[in-house]
C-alpha cells in the first residue's frame, strides 16, 4: 500500500493541508515577517520598476566601457537634474492646479447641477430623458461622492508622501544595488534547483526577465506619449486642470484596458462642468490620442500586443483590488505573467508527456 502512487499523493496532500492548518494556528509567529513585508513591498516595487527602466541605459554605458557604479551614479545625476527642471518648470503649475482643484471641488456639484438643468430645458434632451426622471439627481449624488473621494485621496496622498520620506529615501539605495548586483541573483536562484533542471531554470529566468522588461518599459513609454498627446489636446480645447488631468491619465493608463476608461471619467466630468461642448471635445481628444497610441505607437514599441485576454486582465485586476487594493491592481498583471511562464514550463517538463501518453 505504501508503494502505491495514489496513496503517496493523497498522503502528500494531507500533509500539506495539515501544515497549512497548523500554520494558521500559530500565525502570530509570522506577524513580524508580514510587517516587514508590508514595509518593504513599496520601496522594492518602486526599485524594481525603476530597475527595468534604467537597466538598458546602464547596459549601454557598460558596453561603451563605463564602469557600472559610475554609470549608475551618472544616471542619478541626470535624474537629479531632471527633478530640478521639473520643480522649476512643471511643479508650480501642477501644484496650483492641485490646490485649485481641492478648493473648488465643493463647487463642482453646483456647476454640474446647473449644466444638467440647462440640458433638461433643451427640447432634444428632454425627449431622450423625461422630466420626471431622476437621472440628474442620481448623477449629482454619484458625482458628489466621487469628488469627496477624489479630494480625500489627493489630500491623503499629499500627507502620505510627506510622511514616507524615509521609505522613498531607501529606493535609490535599493535600486543602486539592484542595478549593480543583478547579475549575481540568477546563479543563486539556480543553485536551489537540481542540476538537471538548471538549464530550464535559466531559460525560465530569462523569459520572465524579458517579459517584465517589455511590459514595464513599453507601458511607461506608451503612457508618457499618450499623456503628452492628451495634454496638448487639453490645452487646445482649453480644458481646466489640463496638466493635472494628463498626469492622472498617465498613472491610470498603467492599468491595461480598463485604465483608459477610468482615466476618461474625471476628464469628461471636468469638461462637462465647464460646458457640454467641452465634454464632447474632451472625448474627441481622448479617442484620438488612444487611436494614435493603439494603431501607431503600440506596434512600434511592443511589436505585438500582450498575450493576455482582456477578460483575463479584468478578472486579475478585480482579484488584485479585492486582496491588496491599488497595490494589487498594479502587481496583478506582472505576477500573472511570471506565474504563467513558470506554470507553462513546469507543465512541459513534468506533465505534457504523461498526458499525451494517456491520450494515446
Amino acid at each position: 500500500m505504501l508503494q502505491s502512487k495514489y496513496f503517496r499523493t493523497c498522503l502528500g496532500i494531507i500533509c500539506a493541508l495539515l501544515i497549512i492548518y497548523l500554520g494558521s494556528k500559530v500565525s502570530f509567529i509570522f506577524h513580524p515577517f508580514v510587517l516587514l513585508f508590508n514595509i518593504m513591498i513599496v520601496p522594492l516595487m518602486l526599485a524594481g520598476f525603476m530597475y527595468y527602466l534604467l537597466r538598458p541605459i546602464v547596459n549601454f554605458l557598460e558596453k561603451h566601457r563605463w564602469p557600472k557604479p559610475i554609470s549608475i551614479l551618472l544616471i542619478y545625476l541626470v535624474f537629479a537634474g531632471l527633478l530640478v527642471l521639473f520643480s522649476i518648470l512643471v511643479w508650480p503649475t501642477l501644484s496650483d492646479q492641485v490646490i485649485n482643484f481641492v478648493n473648488n471641488a465643493p463647487h463642482f456639484v453646483e456647476g454640474l447641477q446647473k449644466q444638467l438643468e440647462q440640458l433638461q430645458s433643451n427640447r432634444y434632451f428632454s425627449k431622450l430623458v423625461p422630466d420626471e426622471s431622476d437621472l440628474g439627481t442620481r448623477i449629482v449624488k454619484y458625482l458628489n461622492t466621487l469628488i469627496t473621494t477624489v479630494t480625500a485621496s489627493i489630500t491623503n496622498f499629499i500627507s502620505v508622501v510627506s510622511n514616507v520620506v524615509v521609505v522613498l529615501a531607501t529606493v535609490p539605495i535599493v535600486l543602486y544595488y539592484m542595478l549593480k548586483e543583478s547579475s549575481k541573483l540568477p546563479p543563486i536562484l539556480l543553485r536551489l534547483l537540481p542540476p538537471k533542471y538548471r538549464q530550464e531554470g535559466q531559460e525560465v529566468l530569462d523569459e520572465i526577465d524579458s517579459a517584465l522588461s517589455n511590459f514595464i518599459v513599453g507601458r511607461v513609454l506608451l503612457n508618457v506619449m499618450l499623456g503628452v498627446l492628451m495634454y496638448i489636446g487639453f490645452l487646445i480645447i482649453g480644458l481646466p486642470y489640463s496638466l493635472l488631468l494628463a498626469l492622472i491619465s498617465i498613472v491610470l493608463n498603467l492599468i491595461p484596458y480598463v485604465g483608459a476608461l477610468i482615466a476618461s471619467v474625471p476628464v469628461v466630468i471636468v469638461g462637462f462642468i465647464d460646458s457640454p461642448s467641452k465634454a464632447l471635445w474632451s472625448v474627441v481628444v481622448i479617442v484620438v490620442a488612444q487611436q494614435i497610441q493603439d494603431n501607431l505607437l503600440t506596434p512600434v514599441i511592443y511589436g505585438k500586443r500582450l498575450d493576455i485576454h482582456p477578460l483575463t486582465t479584468i478578472v486579475l485586476l478585480l482579484i488584485g483590488a479585492k486582496f491588496s487594493g491599488i497595490l494589487g491592481v498594479i502587481l496583478a498583471i506582472p505576477l500573472y505573467m511570471v506565474a504563467k511562464i513558470i506554470i507553462v514550463r513546469c507543465y512541459k517538463l513534468f506533465l505534457s508527456e504523461k498526458i499525451e501518453g494517456m491520450k494515446e
